[in-house]
């Protein structure tokens, strides 16, 4: 089953972002490579696909997993997560209509 990771930016967040980024991304890659991932992204601060300085509120990522579980401590693992880039994680399932 697919399941939402929906995650928020603590405040000032940018530099440690940048920072984990390619490690973060390396683990998407993973999921993707393994035909799991869906889509993933960050939510910009402002209207725009590069905020600059103003940065980022969050991500959100869906992905294929076992069950929650699995998704949770998937999330929890993250580097966004260990370094502090995420204040809040919420992990949903998630249904997959359209296209």
């Amino acid at each position: 089953m697919y399941y939402a990771i929906i995650a928020t930016d603590r405040e000032d967040s940018l530099d440690a972002r940048m920072q984990a980024r390619p490690k973060h991304l390396e683990r998407l890659r993973e999921l993707q490579s393994d035909g799991r991932l869906l889509l993933a992204g960050p939510h910009p601060a402002i209207d725009s696909d590069d905020p600059g300085p103003a940065g980022f509120t969050g991500s959100l990522i869906v992905a294929e997993f076992n069950d929650i579980a699995e998704a949770r401590a998937w999330a929890e693992n993250d580097p966004y997560t260990l370094t502090g880039v995420f204040s809040q994680v919420v992990i949903k399932p998630f249904k997959k209509v359209l296209p």
